[in-house]
C-alpha cells in the first residue's frame, strides 16, 4: 500500500511537472520576438511625444539586464552598440510593434532593438562585434519568446559604394538564420531615402533570398540628408509590420 501511495505521489508530480512545461510553452508561443538592427533610421533620430513616451500596451523591451519591461521610446536605449542615450530618438519600431500587436491581440510583442547609427553593412558581417550581439541578445529573448522576424535598416553608409549590397545583404540573412536556428525566419529590409542605387539593390534581396521582403520608403520625407521625420518612421514601421504580415501568412 506504501508503495502504491509513493507511486501516485510520484506519478503526481510528474504530470504537475508536465503540465507547468506546457503552460511555460503555451506563453512562449505566445511572445513574439523581433530582431531589429541597422543603423540610425533604426537606432531612430525622429522626434516624438509625450505621448509617444509613454509605455506601450502588450509591448516590451529587453532590457541592459537581459530582462523585459514594458516598451517605450527610445526604443534603441538598451542597445549594447548605440552612441549616446540623447541621440536615440523614434524609430520604426514604435509604429511596427502597434501594427503588429493590434492584428495579433492575444499575443504579446517583444523587442530586441540593437542597432547603431553610421555603420556600414560590412561592420554587421557574421564574426563582428555588431553581428554576435544582435544574436547573442536575440538568443536570450528567445528562452521566453519565440523569435518571429527580423527588422533591417541600413544602407546610407553605403550609398556611395551600393555595387554588391545586395549579395552582401543575402549573405547577412543566411548567416543570422543559421545562428539563430530558424533557415526561414523571416526578414524585412527596408529602404532608405530615395532615389538612391541601394535602394534598388534592397528591392533585389527577396530575389536572391527567399522569405524575405521589402518596406518600400516611397513618399517618405527627411527633415536631413538622410533622416526620416516623424510621421514618415512612423509610416515606415507600418510597412515593416505589413510586409512581416505577409511573410509570416504565408504557407
Amino acid at each position: 500500500m506504501r508503495k502504491l501511495i509513493l507511486s501516485l505521489s510520484l506519478l503526481s508530480g510528474l504530470l504537475g511537472f508536465a503540465s507547468a512545461d506546457q503552460e511555460s510553452a503555451r506563453h512562449k508561443e505566445a511572445f513574439h520576438v523581433y530582431l531589429l538592427i541597422g543603423q540610425s533610421n533604426m537606432a531612430g533620430r525622429a522626434a516624438f511625444s509625450e505621448e509617444e513616451a509613454k509605455p506601450l500596451e502588450k509591448v516590451y523591451l529587453l532590457n541592459a539586464g537581459d530582462n523585459w519591461e514594458p516598451a517605450r521610446n527610445p526604443l534603441n536605449r538598451y542597445s549594447t552598440i548605440r552612441k549616446g542615450l540623447g541621440m536615440q530618438k523614434l524609430n520604426p519600431g514604435y509604429s511596427f510593434s502597434q501594427a503588429i500587436a493590434a492584428k495579433n491581440q492575444s499575443n504579446r510583442i517583444g523587442l530586441v532593438v540593437n542597432a547603431k547609427g553610421g555603420t556600414k553593412i560590412e561592420q554587421w558581417a557574421k564574426g563582428t562585434r555588431f553581428y554576435k550581439e544582435a544574436v547573442r541578445r536575440a538568443l536570450i529573448a528567445t528562452e521566453t519568446g519565440t523569435l518571429k522576424g527580423i527588422l533591417w535598416h541600413q544602407g546610407e553608409s553605403n550609398h556611395g559604394k551600393p555595387h554588391g549590397y545586395a549579395e552582401k545583404l543575402a549573405q547577412l540573412v543566411e548567416d543570422l538564420r543559421e545562428d539563430l536556428g530558424n533557415d526561414e525566419l523571416p526578414f524585412v529590409a527596408g529602404q532608405i531615402i530615395g532615389p538612391s542605387p541601394i535602394n534598388q539593390e534592397i528591392a533585389r534581396l527577396p530575389e536572391l533570398c527567399p522569405h524575405t521582403a521589402v518596406a518600400s520608403s516611397e513618399s517618405l520625407e527627411t527633415y536631413d540628408r538622410w533622416h526620416f521625420d516623424t510621421e514618415s518612421v512612423k509610416e515606415l514601421g507600418r510597412r515593416y509590420a505589413e510586409a512581416m504580415q505577409t511573410l509570416t501568412e504565408k504557407p
